[in-house]
């Protein structure tokens, strides 16, 4: 048998992703802000791309008609040879050029305040007539806009006012460089004195400074100390409170009578240093460093049709409305030069394509979204005890689209229904088998019936996981005891000893 090279023809099927299909699935999963931010970027990128009317009956644009050069739209005022002269503007205006532009009349510097010296700051203010600021340019208004202080920018700035030098400030900025965005010392005062070659002593007296600073509870080193140190700036840190503090185990499992013996209080007594503890902040530098909420705009909205089903409609104000220039790529193709035409090319390219994976997100968003809102028609007219189980294939199976496809649409995107805004993978639930063979219910439906019922519960009768799912199986829902427990950690609700123990010091505490 010989060996050597040789040519070999064959065919076979690949999957090819070319850059434009790869944006077009990245367009799937963007959210309605970062869709926004990514239309934006390529308005500024694109000379072909423009901005379309935001128009509900025409829900895309189509491209504009090849008019060619020759052929000049009505009303473009880009071939048009404005006049420059006063008496031609006047003219064409049907009025005087004052009433036209009122602010640009007057050709000498307009007067200042009769009070107002000439080089006052309301003089460099105003610009008015020709007038600048001091450095001969229009004032920046970005200049006078506040900016956000970081956590360690208020710390540091505290400092320089406690110690405007020496050695404990020296110390201080590392210990503020040490805090985390929480407000907690992320190292002990043994490293840091280790790491700065000072004594553990000149590390605390200058924790204990910073301590003092704004926010209260900063520079903590547990949960304990940062409670105590609020509790210590409003001057309500007392033997009782102290011991309250110190025994946070116990507050966790409200073991409240354990508590009470601790702190040496009554239960009215107790029920108000609760109250005053949860006041509290437990993580005080979150109000620097936490980013700003970002509003949720909804996709789809959802209404009540006269029929007595469901409407679905794209939400016309969350999508971006670009066209693609033919007119003015059909002008500078056909005069240009060869690399100008290659540009053209290009972006007439990438401007089309953009226009088509929009037109294409928004309609695969309107059809997934159809189908959810068909599939769970009772939760939209009974609420959340009726909502079905759901999976991805149920959905791809009935649009004929893959399951991937699904998730990057359901990904970041809301719902705006009669019963509130929901993110589409809300509806999505995994089965609890029914008892006596029937539907399935959805996972989410069997925790609003837990939740249902430990809220009705009574002091007296509290229910424990497996006096819960007896109840479950008495309608007909099959799950097991630590199904149950899951679903009610995930809730938040703390067991039935503990739920027994703080609903007994309730009871006490209206009783007195």
């Amino acid at each position: 048998m010989a060996i050597g090279p040789k040519l070999v023809m064959r065919q076979s099927q690949s999957l090819v992703m070319t850059p434009q299909l790869l944006q077009a699935i990245k367009l799937l999963q963007l959210s309605t802000t970062e869709l926004s931010a990514f239309v934006e970027a390529e308005l500024e990128r694109n000379p072909l791309l423009e901005r379309g009317e935001n128009d509900e009956d025409a829900p895309f644009q189509q491209d504009a008609p090849d008019t060619g050069p020759e052929q000049r739209e009505d009303g473009d005022w880009a071939l048009d040879r404005m006049p420059a002269d006063r008496e031609s503007l006047e003219r064409d205006l049907g009025t005087d050029l004052e009433n036209a532009f009122p602010d640009e009349a007057a050709s000498a510097p307009a007067a200042g305040p009769a009070d107002a010296p000439s080089d006052s700051p309301f003089w460099d203010m105003r610009g008015g007539g020709g007038a600048a600021g001091l450095d001969g340019d229009d004032p920046n208004l970005e200049a006078y806009l506040t900016a956000e202080t970081s956590l360690a920018e208020h710390l540091h700035h505290q400092l320089s006012e406690a110690l405007p030098e020496g050695t404990r400030r020296l110390i201080g900025s590392v210990i503020i460089e040490a805090i985390d965005p929480t407000g907690y010392l992320a190292e002990s005062v043994g490293e840091l004195a280790q790491r700065l070659g000072v004594s553990i002593e000149e590390v605390e007296e200058a924790l204990r400074l910073i301590q003092t600073f704004d926010p209260p509870g900063i520079g903590a080193r547990s949960l304990a100390e940062c409670l105590a140190l609020q509790l210590k700036e409003r001057d309500r840190f007392d033997p009782a409170m102290q011991a309250l503090t110190e025994n946070l185990d116990l507050l966790a499992k409200r073991d409240f009578a354990t508590l009470r013996k601790r702190c040496g209080v009554d239960d009215e007594d107790m029920a108000d240093m609760v109250r005053e503890l949860r006041q509290l902040d437990p993580k005080p530098g979150l109000r620097f460093s936490a980013p700003p909420a970002e509003p949720v705009t909804p996709d789809v909205i959802v209404r009540a049709a006269p029929d007595g089903g469901w409407r679905v409609d794209l939400n016309s104000d969350a999508l971006p409305r670009v066209i693609a220039n033919r007119s003015f790529y059909a002008r500078i193709a056909r005069d240009s030069e060869n690399s100008v035409r290659s540009f053209a090319d290009e972006a007439w390219t990438n401007a089309t394509w953009i226009v088509r994976s929009l037109e294409q997100r928004a309609r695969t968003i309107l059809k997934v979204a159809s189908e959810i809102v068909r599939h769970q028609d009772g939760f939209f007219t009974y609420g959340v005890a009726h909502l079905r189980p759901l999976n991805l294939k149920t959905i791809a199976d009935a649009v004929q689209m893959h399951e991937s496809t699904i998730s990057r649409v359901t990904a970041n995107k809301y719902m705006a229904t009669p019963r509130g805004l929901f993110e589409m993978k809300y509806f999505f639930s995994t089965a609890i088998s029914s008892a006596d063979g029937g539907e399935a219910f959805s996972a989410e439906a069997v925790r609003h019936r837990i939740r249902q019922m430990i809220e009705a519960e009574a002091p007296g009768a509290i229910l424990s996981d497996d006096a819960i799912v007896e109840a479950l199986k008495a309608i007909g829902i099959d799950i097991a005891r630590r199904t149950v427990a899951k679903y009610r950690e995930s809730m938040r609700i703390p067991s039935s000893s503990v739920r027994r123990r703080e609903k007994a010091a309730d009871v006490s505490r209206q009783a007195g």
